[in-house]
């Protein structure tokens, strides 16, 4: 991982967030440390970071509130989530605010460094002057952009993610289980409970061509018919 890459760090905690700083560093990577949400906004602000880490309960402005702004200015940059909380809705209401990941208090180093790297793999994983048609859309992946008649939609990197990769399977079925064993890394209640939040966010950009549609497969998966 380039040494260049860098990460704002949002966590309230000062112990817990000295020794994930740390632990970055001795990896390579760059951190700027945010103890507070107002904090964690005018750093990114100023650094423009490739990657956020942020605790969801923060005073000042709580996570979710955070990615909401940050969403409006980017909506490209990997984003984790770190909380305590472990209602489902919780942590639907985070993917729902635009988080690509999120890892539940405790967590191992090791976890959240595999979660980070996968981020920034796919994130720069992807060919930038690839475009397909999907329809009468064009959609590039690597830009996270759908582009209709000359109007452009953007797409959150989970959005893209999930699009590529019923793209991929077009006309047949994807297997919830694969989906979310590639994009989520596993297939648990809280993942396939994001999955179908963000499946209903492609569905609503997708309406300007009728003949688009992202069938359910009730008990077995996805199939994006173009």
């Amino acid at each position: 991982m380039s040494e260049q890459t860098t990460i704002l760090l949002a966590e309230d905690e000062v112990a817990l967030g000295t020794i994930v700083k740390e632990s970055l560093e001795t990896r390579g990577f760059e951190v700027i440390y945010a103890e507070d949400g107002d904090m964690a906004m005018k750093l990114y602000q100023v650094n423009k970071p490739e990657l956020l880490v942020l605790d969801v309960m923060m005073p000042k402005k709580d996570g979710f509130t955070l990615v909401k702004e940050i969403r409006k200015m980017d909506d490209r940059i990997p984003i984790i989530f770190l909380t305590a909380k472990s209602r489902t809705e919780d942590v639907v209401e985070g993917f729902g605010y635009g988080a690509n990941d999120y890892l539940k208090k405790p967590f191992s180093m090791e976890e959240l460094i595999v979660r980070i790297k996968a981020l920034l793999d796919r994130k720069q994983g992807a060919s930038a002057s690839e475009t397909v048609n999907i329809g009468k859309y064009e959609f590039n992946f690597s830009k996270q952009l759908l582009s209709f008649e000359g109007s452009e939609i953007m797409l959150t990197h989970r959005e893209a993610q999930l699009l590529n990769e019923l793209y991929r399977h077009r006309n047949e079925l994807t297997e919830r289980t694969l989906i979310l064993n590639t994009l989520w890394g596993n297939d648990d209640f809280f993942s396939a409970r994001s999955m179908d939040v963000f499946i209903t966010k492609l569905r609503k950009k997708l309406t300007l061509d009728e003949e688009i549609q992202i069938m359910n497969v009730r008990g077995f998966g996805y199939k994006l018919v173009c």
